[in-house]
């Protein structure tokens, strides 16, 4: 299944309008969120829809490659440059040459590779590790980071001219805390997905399941919603997923940073079961009788819930 971004809030519509509008327009492009919000799958997505699909796209983590060997897969080396450099390399700018380049964790990038990038940004030329041979390039440059980069600046961990050279268009993604109601979406979504992949095609999810996954912060956002989902699906043994199908940990949820463990904040059962069928009827997208259905109760009694 092609990675999708999904969601029906009004933060991931204007996510994906704005990518849109960027895709077939040849700009750098800054993405910035949390870890596991899915910058990389913006960027796939960016590429999807841009004029340099076909051509090559590659990606590069700058977090997870040391950073004497950083330049090198960015740059390319020529025989002998450096200890273990027995033949010449072509580096990612140089094999994406009419493509796009995703540069991940763009913030973890020391000083001088940032010194190097900023050149490239400016004049699409660079050399190779120890070469002289000037590589003039074509390269659509979309950078990610989950740092706060006007902060670090402020530190001299990153370079202002080389931030304001990336940020020509910014796309931040918002964590899922802060869209709760694309929840639903992503479920069904990973749930079919994994359905398919361990062979079990029916596999629903209850009403209960789904308000505990509504009840989460999801501190480690979408990646670790979906690694959640994953779980479930390989551990379920009915034909639905119920919340002990989850970690404890998603089961009962500490308290969100502000909220109160008194006793003045204890809802009545009432009030609780108002905000349950509530949040059905959110799943639902409002059709009343579906979510009746959903509940096993009847059409009026769903009515006389809500209040």
């Amino acid at each position: 299944m092609k990675a999708q971004i999904i969601g029906t809030s009004k933060a991931i519509k204007d996510v994906l309008d704005l990518v849109s509008k960027v895709a077939v327009n040849d700009v750098t492009v800054l993405i910035t969120g949390e870890s596991g919000t899915g910058k990389e799958m913006v960027a796939e997505t960016i590429v999807r829809q841009s004029p340099r699909l076909g051509k090559s796209f590659l990606k590069l983590n700058c977090a997870a490659i040391p950073s004497e060997l950083l330049e090198s897969q960015m740059f390319g080396h020529e025989r002998g440059a450096f200890t273990g450099a027995i033949s010449r390399q072509e580096g990612c700018f140089e094999r994406a040459d009419k493509g796009s380049l995703f540069l991940d964790e763009i913030g973890d990038m020391s000083l001088m590779t940032q010194t190097k990038l900023l050149r490239v940004l400016q004049e699409q030329e660079f050399e190779r590790i120890g070469g002289n041979e000037t590589i003039k390039v074509d390269v659509r440059i979309i950078a990610a980071t989950n740092k706060k980069l006007l902060e670090e600046i402020k530190r001299g961990k990153f370079r202002e001219d080389l931030y304001y050279r990336l940020n020509v268009v910014e796309i931040h993604i918002p964590p899922l805390r802060e869209r709760m109601e694309d929840v639903p979406a992503l479920v069904e979504y990973f749930l079919e997905d994994f359905s398919k992949k361990y062979n079990k095609p029916d596999l629903q999810i209850s009403p209960g399941a789904m308000h505990t996954l509504q009840s989460f912060s999801w501190p480690g956002n979408v990646r670790e919603l979906r690694n959640v989902i994953e779980r479930a699906v390989v551990l379920s043994r009915g034909p639905k997923i119920e919340s002990d199908d989850f970690p404890e940990k998603i089961r009962q949820p500490s308290p969100m940073p502000g909220e109160s463990s008194d006793e003045e904040s204890i809802l009545t059962l009432q009030e609780m079961e108002r905000m349950y069928v509530k949040k059905v009827l959110e799943y639902t997208g409002g059709n009343k009788l579906k979510a009746a259905r959903l509940l096993n109760i009847d059409p009026k009694t769903l009515r006389s819930k809500l209040g």
